[in-house]
């Protein structure tokens, strides 16, 4: 099943809850991170989430500047 519609539905909703962030790294970089993000049980963009919130969490002078 499935098919154009539900990618429809599922490509708006992705609008309307996620901003997106390209990102760019050196060739090769790439399998290596994909690497550590199986050994983890990982996604990618679940790896580099978490590696971005630790560093959040760890900042307090983000949390400053927000409010």
């Amino acid at each position: 099943m499935g098919g154009k519609t539900s990618t429809t539905v599922k490509n708006r909703y992705n609008a309307k809850a996620y901003d997106q962030i390209p990102l760019r790294v050196k060739k090769g970089e790439k399998e290596i991170i994909q690497k550590r993000a199986e050994q983890l049980g990982k996604s990618v963009n679940g790896y580099i989430v978490d590696l971005i919130e630790k560093d959040i969490a760890q900042c307090s002078t983000v949390d400053a500047e927000l409010d």
